[in-house]
Order: structure tokens, then sequence, then C-alpha cells
């Protein structure tokens, strides 16, 4: 059997104050979208000015995915 010592409010308010949730870092790409910081614009599928995803060759892959699938059934 384990006895638990007893803490004040004040220890106890004290050790809840950290776990406060932080906002996320958010900032904005050169076309003015929200994004996450250090993370690639989902929207222009750009990385620190540089364009690291061709957005419209993925797009063209994910329809061309679903009309194969729809021709299948």
């Amino acid at each position: 059997m384990t006895v638990r010592m007893r803490h004040t409010r004040g220890h106890t308010n004290n050790r809840r104050a950290h776990h406060v949730l932080a906002k996320p870092a958010i900032s904005k790409d050169e076309a003015g979208n929200a994004h996450l910081r250090h993370r690639v614009s989902k929207a222009t599928g750009t990385y620190r000015g540089r364009k690291v995803i061709d957005l419209t060759a993925k797009l063209d892959k994910k329809a061309k995915a679903t009309t194969s699938k729809e021709n299948a059934r």
C-alpha cells in the first residue's frame, strides 16, 4: 500500500500551469496562404520560396486513379 503525500492548491496549480496548449506557429507564403511553419504549403507546393511539389501533376495522377477505379467497376 502506497501512501501519497498531499499537495497544496498552489503546488497543484503551479504544476498545471505548464499544461497550457500553445497555438500553432502559422506563417504565410508569397501568395498569402497560411501554412504551418517549416512545412510545405499545400495550396502552392512551395517551401522557402522554392517550388517543391508539382501540384498539377499530383492532381492529374489522382484524377487518373479515380477514373481508372470507376472504369474497373
